[in-house]
């Protein structure tokens, strides 16, 4: 009870994260959550289509192009023609975007390291395969 405890203890300080960063960035959820996917991807290297994003909000197209418009007007990103496929398009987050971003999560982001840093590797191992497969567990499809 107490993992589950403390589970739930973290998904309410997450909430309370990226509700602030809603105020602060003057956005709703889907915005900012479809910006985290951005981040998390330029970071892997990996490109994300508008068809992703609903995928991952599981919104449908109609949404996502007016999330899409909204950002775009607000400059947070950018639609950029597919580079390998000239019919498909990617969206790109805009350098102000990402220094807004990480402004307002910067802090948080060096407070998580600091205390990943109190874990050895295969203690963070053992971590992120419990998280891993809880979040298979509670979204199958993620």
């Amino acid at each position: 009870m107490r993992v589950l405890t403390s589970i739930r203890a973290l998904s309410d300080a997450m909430e309370r994260m990226h509700s602030g960063m809603k105020g602060d960035m003057d956005m709703n959820a889907s915005d900012v959550a479809a910006l985290r996917l951005l981040i998390i991807r330029e970071r892997q290297g990996r490109s994300v289509s508008p068809r992703d994003i609903a995928h991952h909000l599981r919104i449908s197209t109609a949404s996502t192009t007016k999330l899409l418009d909204r950002l775009v007007e607000s400059g947070h990103v950018e639609r950029r023609p597919h580079p390998s496929d000239g019919r498909g398009r990617v969206v790109v987050l805009t350098e102000d975007a990402r220094h807004a971003f990480f402004r307002v999560f910067g802090e948080k982001l060096r407070a998580m390291r600091t205390v990943a840093m109190e874990f050895d590797e295969s203690e963070l191992s053992v971590i992120a395969r419990f998280l891993d497969d809880l979040s298979g567990a509670m979204d199958p499809e993620g």
